[in-house]
């Protein structure tokens, strides 16, 4: 007899939580929803949520107001989103830097598999290999024999610890099996304006920054960091088919809610996102930018969730064997 009314109560409570967020999702949403960003405004994050924003707020029906919440790498914010009310009034974009956290950083305040409801994958950024315009190595053959000849000396500039230029550099370094001289900068700008100077050699960066400088001939490149070549630099030969097999490197970007947000809720959000991404005008933005959409198979809770599971298996032995950690 216990057993059975156990069974009915928890019956009647699966039946409640599921009519109220089926309730939920008939009236969402009913005012402005905000969209934390991790990192300052104009940076890549920021554009690609402003460019979103516009199209899912009026597949919603209401404005998507884009939040920038800074600090500590991205931390700030992800544990701001983790905290927020699961109604689907906060949401969050973030880039890789939800796979590489757990091992970046020795504590933190969330968990970035288990702490958010997956929405989908949003963009992919690549990235180029490039060097200082009068770099000895004419080709990446020459230059894989370069380095390894001459780590002590060659400098490889990133955006900081932890950045993608750095952990793309650290993926290079290990595919070589060598150590080159690393040079952390505030940001990809000032180590761009020093890799133009030729102050440093090398700097692994996105290609909505420098698709331009490689067509300006301002700088040589030695590959792209996709297994496929890409539309906007045909000539431009991937690492992969270079020898570095399987080196692949994007900043890719996923859309995340607070947990327990009520799956109708995460569905509704899910259908804006794809439309935003199906918009040609949104298209047309991303191809300027170099910027690349994912499949929509991508574009779905499991699709954000496996390439985040991947994302954590792929780059926390390479960030733990470099040892290094944020504060």
């Amino acid at each position: 007899m216990k057993k059975q009314l156990k069974s009915v109560l928890i019956g009647c409570l699966l039946a409640c939580g599921l009519g109220q967020g089926l309730a939920q999702a008939q009236t969402y949403p009913d005012k402005p929803i905000i969209l934390v960003v991790p990192f300052a405004a104009g940076g890549p994050t920021d554009v690609v949520a402003r460019m979103i924003a516009i199209p899912m707020g009026k597949s919603l029906g209401q404005t998507v107001l884009v939040e920038n919440t800074v600090g500590a790498g991205g931390t700030i914010a992800t544990q701001r989103v983790a905290r927020a009310a699961p109604n689907g009034y906060t949401l969050f974009i973030h880039h890789m830097g939800m796979a590489t956290a757990p091992a970046l950083y020795k504590k933190l305040n969330f968990d970035t598999l288990k702490d958010f409801e997956y929405i989908g994958q949003v963009v992919d950024v690549p990235m180029t290999l490039l060097a200082r315009k009068d770099f000895p190595a004419k080709n990446f053959a020459e230059l894989k024999t370069y380095v390894q000849a001459n780590k002590e000396k060659v400098s490889m500039a990133n955006a900081g610890l932890g950045a993608v230029s750095h952990l793309c550099g650290l993926l290079f370094m290990t595919a070589l099996d060598t150590t080159l001289n690393t040079i952390p900068y505030k940001g990809t700008g000032p180590a761009m304006n020093d890799l133009l100077g030729g102050q440093v050699d090398l700097l692994c960066d996105q290609t909505s920054q420098t698709v331009p400088l490689i067509k300006e001939n301002r700088v040589k490149v030695y590959g792209v960091t996709t297994l496929k070549r890409l539309e906007v630099l045909p000539n431009v030969p991937t690492l992969d088919e270079q020898g570095l097999k399987g080196f692949e490197v994007k900043v890719w970007h996923g859309m995340y809610a607070p947990k327990g947000t009520p799956a109708p809720v995460i569905d509704k959000v899910n259908v804006a996102l794809r439309a935003a991404l199906q918009d040609p005008m949104i298209k047309q933005r991303f191809k300027d930018l170099s910027l690349e959409a994912p499949s929509m198979d991508k574009v779905t809770p499991a699709g954000l969730k496996t390439q985040l599971e991947a994302e954590i298996i792929k780059w926390g032995p390479v960030i733990r064997k470099a040892g290094i950690y944020a504060d």
